[in-house]
């Protein structure tokens, strides 16, 4: 994926993010929680598109 769209994808989801945040009325702790999905979703998707997450799944712990 090029980086010119991985850029463009990270730039709608932080305006949309932006405008919920914005206008649509909730609580914060709702706030929070979608912040944190949000985040922990493009952080997955980012190290899938750079291919860190095949490494990642490999991993094991303990025998």
């Amino acid at each position: 994926m090029p980086l010119v769209q991985v850029l463009l994808v990270l730039i709608v989801v932080g305006v949309l993010l932006w405008l919920v945040n914005t206008y649509v009325p909730m609580a914060g702790s709702i706030k929070s929680i979608l912040n944190a999905v949000v985040v922990i979703v493009v952080v997955i998707w980012l190290l899938n598109v750079f291919g860190l997450m095949e490494n990642i799944t490999r991993l094991r712990v303990g025998k």
